[in-house]
């Protein structure tokens, strides 16, 4: 203002008008550069110095003069308008030049978890890099799955706030809320609508749409490390299954040598011409059955396997019904130990296309199930019926049932029903593989009947298959 009034009375006379007009800019000038406080004062500054060195009479303050009131007003209108507009401008590019650091430094962490490293612990990182990234004296990051804190930045929380502020993480994850307080910011971490952490940032400035996204990312980043382990699991559960596989085959082989040698004596010693003792006849006869036994369940072991780690092709070919019932409960017949073993299924049963060795196997499984868990002397009977476009077949034995919430249950891979483990031999996958064969033919495996009065084990195939050959899955 001291400057305009030199200017214009001084080096160059101008009149009341344009020194009005140089002060106005003047004041407009400030109020853009500076801020409100700034602008008042040059207003009123210009209006003395417009009162003062223009206005007659020249030389002295005269107040009560209209021609003042309406210069400072409009000196101080100008003031005003200017210096909000201007504060109103540099807040919005204050703003932006804030979202866009935020948005950096959310790309910033976002290529961080897109590059984390596996082999560490991603949580460790995920805090650290938070607080290099959106410069935090302290972060602590509260996994709900591992029940994990891990901590960045390099000031860490003080003793006498940390077991508070892993208490504030636990309860904010377990509620999914968020917690304000003179130590630090926290937040849940929250994806699908549930809490799976929280976290607690101390120093930092940040709006409530940047904290969103970072929380966000920070729900990918947990969320990708459980995916990845849960892959991790599934490719060495993969392998392990594979590699079991493989193992029988080898010792499958194994066995089938000396098993084959065995069977060649004894049916050599059982064709010979040369007359035995009735003792020696029926030491070969066991000995000759035994190593048909033990062979087929070296086979079926393998089989069983190769079932489990997905690595069979189903062979299918047009198959009786009624005669596969009666092939597998001959298989049964020296296994029996008296029992009574019923065959109820006509002839008139129709053809169905399977895999004739693979649902053999199935049935036998059911069969065994039924032997191992029946009192001693019990009957077993396997009946077999037409039901629209399937034949059913059924199991049914004498033991004590299955109650209704097992049903599903028993059908698991290894499950085992807890008053069953100790008494009654088995591995849990004989239901698990008959189920899974049939499924691949199209069909479906479980169980009836009534706690207490015996277990009905149905499977139902198929009449009419759809293709030749099938992976079994």
């Amino acid at each position: 203002m001291a400057a305009i009034t030199a200017i214009c009375s001084s080096v160059v006379s101008v009149n009341a008008t344009t020194a009005g007009f140089a002060y106005l800019l003047g004041v407009l000038g400030i109020a853009t550069a500076w801020g409100l406080i700034e602008a008042v004062i040059a207003a009123v500054a210009a209006m003395l110095c417009f009162n003062f060195f223009f206005l007659p009479p020249v030389g002295h303050f005269t107040i009560s003069d209209p021609q003042n009131w309406v210069a400072l007003f409009a000196f101080l209108a100008t003031a005003l308008i200017a210096s909000h507009v201007s504060d109103r401008e540099k807040k919005q590019a204050q703003e932006a030049k804030a979202r866009q650091r935020e948005t950096e430094q959310l790309y910033a962490l976002s290529r961080f978890i897109l590059m984390t490293d596996p082999a560490q612990s991603v949580g460790r990182q995920v805090a650290q890099h938070i607080a290099e990234i959106f410069e935090c004296r302290a972060v602590a990051l509260y996994d709900s799955t591992t029940a994990e804190v891990f901590r960045g930045g390099a000031e860490e929380f003080s003793d006498a706030d940390q077991s508070a502020i892993e208490g504030k993480l636990k309860q904010v994850a377990l509620q999914g809320t968020s917690f304000s307080g003179n130590s630090a910011l926290t937040r849940a971490v929250v994806l699908g609508g549930r809490p799976i952490g929280s976290l607690a940032m101390k120093g930092v400035s940040i709006s409530d749409g940047a904290l969103q996204a970072l929380l966000n990312l920070v729900a990918i980043a947990l969320e990708r490390v459980r995916t990845e382990e849960t892959a991790s699991r599934a490719e060495a559960a993969r392998q392990s299954e594979e590699f079991k596989s493989t193992l029988l085959d080898a010792i499958a082989h194994e066995f089938k040598t000396p098993l084959t040698s065995i069977k060649a004596a004894s049916t050599s010693i059982l064709s010979n011409s040369a007359p035995l003792s009735s003792h020696l006849q029926e030491l070969a006869t066991i000995i000759d059955e035994e190593a048909d036994r033990l062979s087929l369940l070296v086979t079926e072991a393998v089989r069983m396997a190769q079932i489990d780690a997905g690595r069979v092709r189903l062979d299918r070919a047009p198959l009786k019904v009624a005669d596969l019932l009666h092939r597998v409960l001959d298989h049964f017949a020296s296994q029996a130990e008296g029992r009574e073993l019923k065959l109820i299924a006509g002839d008139a049963l129709p053809e169905i296309v399977a895999d004739r060795d693979l649902i053999a196997l199935a049935l036998r499984q059911l069969i065994d199930n039924a032997l191992k868990y029946s009192p001693p002397g019990s009957p077993v009977s396997v009946g077999a019926e037409i039901k629209g476009a399937n034949v059913i077949v059924r199991v049914r034995d004498s033991g004590p049932g299955i109650p209704e919430r097992e049903r599903e249950r028993i059908f698991e891979k290894f499950y085992r029903r807890q008053n069953a483990r100790a008494h009654v031999p088995g591995t849990g996958l004989g239901l698990y593989i008959a189920r899974e064969i049939v499924r691949a033919h199209g069909g479906d495996a479980w169980v009836e009947g009534e706690p207490g009065a015996g277990s009905e084990f149905c499977i139902s195939l198929p009449i009419n298959a759809a293709k030749p050959q099938e992976q079994l899955k």
